[in-house]
């Protein structure tokens, strides 16, 4: 019965931080960017878009194309950094808990 009881204290500490981190994870900020830098984006780990910048040199009506797909590397480079920020984050919370392999938190 100790056990179960320790275990129950262990879930209920990992769901408190876990909590934490959710609202940790709304105010951190990643940036992602491509072109050189000349095209960034920022979004909150949670992946929600705070902006773009897009450098001068870049807004020529023949370039348009190219600035979208500048455009979407950007974002795509920050949630990659948003979703490895998170993982870190997870590894925290979880860290000496007997999890099954490749289950992945929060469900």
């Amino acid at each position: 019965m100790r056990d179960m009881l320790g275990l129950m204290k262990q879930a209920q500490a990992m769901q408190e931080k876990m909590q934490a981190i959710q609202s940790e994870m709304e105010r951190l900020e990643v940036e992602g960017q491509s072109g050189g830098g000349m095209v960034r984006v920022t979004l909150t780990a949670k992946g929600q878009l705070k902006g773009v910048s897009i450098d001068d040199q870049l807004l020529k009506a023949d370039e348009k194309e190219i600035l979208e797909d500048l455009i979407v590397t950007a974002h795509e480079d920050a949630r990659k950094k948003a979703e490895r920020l998170m993982e870190d984050k997870m590894k925290d919370v979880t860290a000496g808990l007997a999890l099954p392999p490749g289950l992945k938190l929060p469900f």
